[in-house]
């Protein structure tokens, strides 16, 4: 699963003795137990969880080239496995090292709002959210489930792909809230593009939404859109009466 020849970057590096042979205090992992993890640079974390390089280059210098061909960390957490296995040296397994790895920070990160914390504003909200969506290169809608105190009971992801009515219908919505005894729902979903901003299609969801809560008596708190660091509130809009 490499790719053609025409579809792989070659980085050039200057050639260097594997790690192994290098001074204890610039081994990335002997400097990760001398002196913890913060002391680190991206490319030598990087360079850890690659593990091993190959005839022409060390673990290091893969970790240097992978992010000096993405231009850093927050565009490299948005590659897909298939995309890092571009540059060369990077293969299957080592590519889903970093996709893990990135996945289990956006985890931790989302993790910290879920243990019963409520949710008072929309910026709480996206503070738990932003880390799970910024990054996704595809739309996915998701519904965060609320208690009576609007701590979050779960998080059901009901679709991916572009959003539109016949994705997200109300009775995929509180189905969820009603299978998690909820009290309340917010829901969620992300543009890839960038831009917040809400199409016309996202307020018509928001309102057909909000009318059905009402009728059930699970009311819709709010309908975040996630883009990047970015968010819009649509109650904050005035779309959630």
């Amino acid at each position: 699963m490499g790719g053609s020849g025409a579809d792989v970057v070659k980085e050039p590096v200057e050639p260097r003795g594997a790690i192994r042979t290098w001074p204890a205090e610039e081994r990335p992992r002997e400097k990760l137990m001398r002196y913890g993890a913060h002391t680190l640079s991206e490319a030598e974390l990087l360079a850890i969880l690659i593990r091993t390089g190959n005839r022409a280059r060390t673990a290091l210098d893969l970790a240097c080239g992978v992010l000096d061909r993405e231009g850093g960390l927050a565009a490299l957490a948005r590659r897909n496995a298939r995309e890092l296995m571009r540059v060369e040296g990077i293969g299957t397994a080592k590519a889903l090292g970093i996709l893990a790895a990135f996945e289990l920070g956006r985890r931790l990160q989302a993790d910290s709002g879920r243990k019963g914390a409520p949710l008072r504003t929309p910026e709480d909200a996206a503070r738990l959210l932003i880390p799970r969506f910024r990054d996704l290169t595809y739309e996915v809608f998701a519904v965060l489930i609320l208690d009576t105190q609007n701590a979050v009971i779960a998080t059901v992801e009901l679709s991916r792909g572009t959003l539109n009515a016949s994705l997200v219908h109300p009775r995929e919505v509180f189905k969820a809230a009603v299978d998690h005894v909820g009290a309340a729902v917010l829901v969620v979903h992300n543009h890839p593009s960038g831009n917040p901003e809400p199409s016309g299609e996202d307020i018509a969801i928001t309102h057909q939404l909000a009318g059905a809560g009402k009728i059930l008596g699970i009311p819709l708190h709010d309908h975040l859109i996630i883009a990047g660091n970015g968010y819009v509130s649509l109650a904050e809009r005035g779309h959630i009466p």
